[in-house]
């Protein structure tokens, strides 16, 4: 059984002015797709694509006009908003603005566990000090501040942020964008180390295709709301069906060769 299925997600993005009928801005879908355990899907495309959307569709901050999520062959839906926070949970492009500045590390992870789980004090500060370990921080990491972490800290603070419920699935947006390249390496190996280790399941977006070669079991190419192509990944690279596919891979590949030369 897959671990998520998605089955004709679609959500309209409408405005609505006095006296006059609400007006569709923006049509994402339909997406289907599906992720097995210790699988990862990127979701490729250029800005205004969809895809930030599409992540928010699938964590419930935004509800879809129709279409389903099923995980593990249960459907979700707002009625089941705490499973969701249980189960799918997402790490933002931006980690400095995704971290409370006036709390500490601790706080800040205590807080699902306090809303979610019937833990008690002391099960809560384990399951922070054993969450804290996994993404390579310190127990003492939990009295620190936001303004007194690295970048690379901050990053690993919010994979921390993530996982501290035991998800099955994470959705990951641009999570490297901000990093330096050093940085970015060790974020990527320590994700792929989670991943191995804890049968995670990731859905990954991002603009760097080198990146999404490296991680990616297969991938989704967006346009303009739309799923114009998909499947493997080395099938994608290699033998891309449409133009604008081509144009993303012809563009990455201009971008490695200047590099070299």
């Amino acid at each position: 059984m897959d671990l998520i299925n998605v089955e004709n997600i679609r959500f309209e993005d409408k405005i609505s002015r006095l006296f006059t009928p609400a007006r569709t801005v923006f049509s994402l879908g339909p997406v289907n797709f599906d992720l097995q355990a210790g699988e990862t899907l990127a979701i490729i495309g250029d800005n205004g694509s969809g895809k930030s959307l599409l992540a928010k569709l699938l964590v419930g901050l935004e509800t879809p006009s129709s279409g389903k999520i099923l995980l593990n062959g249960l459907a979700l839906s707002t009625a089941h908003h705490k499973q969701k926070c249980h189960d799918i949970r997402m790490i933002f492009q931006n980690s400095t603005g995704s971290l409370n500045p006036g709390i500490t590390v601790g706080a800040m992870l205590e807080e699902p566990l306090i809303l979610n789980t019937e833990l008690n004090v002391q099960e809560r500060l384990s399951k922070i000090d054993n969450t804290l370990r996994l993404v390579g921080l310190l127990d003492d990491h939990k009295f620190f501040y936001r303004h007194m972490l690295s970048d690379g800290q901050k990053q690993r603070v919010a994979l921390a942020k993530a996982l501290i419920l035991d998800p099955k699935v994470i959705v990951a947006d641009e999570p490297f964008a901000a990093l330096d390249p050093s940085v970015r390496s060790q974020t990527v190996n320590l994700l792929m180390g989670l991943q191995r280790d804890l049968g995670l399941g990731f859905i990954f977006i991002s603009h760097n295709l080198g990146i999404v070669r490296h991680v990616a079991d297969k991938i989704l190419v967006m346009e303009n709301g739309a799923v114009i192509e998909s499947g493997k990944t080395d099938v994608i690279f290699n033998w891309p069906k449409e133009d604008y596919t081509k144009r993303l891979i012809e563009t990455h590949q201009q971008l490695v060769n200047s590099q070299y030369n």
